[in-house]
């Protein structure tokens, strides 16, 4: 199971504002029922097999295309751990126990 991070951003639409266009990605991803995701401020992360996954971007840029975007700079980063899964929820659950617990102390 894979963890990707994605960001589309559209060029040359004639305004700077992007949030229709992000609204329409996580429109595509909805259509993707194997796949877990997550709207971030710059980014979406998106949890599944990563030829779904891959597939779901492209339909993404397609989608915003079909909108007007003349040109796409995509940004992607791919977490393919094969020897066991932790879901984003756990990654980060891992992280917070740390600032919680353990790395209170340190700190302190």
């Amino acid at each position: 199971m894979a963890m990707v991070a994605v960001s589309i951003s559209p060029i040359g639409t004639g305004e700077t504002g992007v949030s229709h266009f992000v609204a329409e990605a996580e429109r595509v991803l909805a259509r993707y029922p194997d796949l877990q995701y997550r709207l971030d401020p710059m980014f979406t992360t998106i949890e599944g097999d990563l030829s779904t996954i891959f597939a779901a971007i492209q339909e993404m840029h397609e989608a915003l295309v079909a909108m007007g975007a003349k040109r796409l700079s995509t940004v992607i980063k791919i977490d393919d751990r094969r020897d066991v899964h932790h879901s984003m929820d756990e990654k980060v659950a891992a992280v917070m126990a740390k600032l919680n617990g353990e790395g209170a102390r340190e700190r302190g």
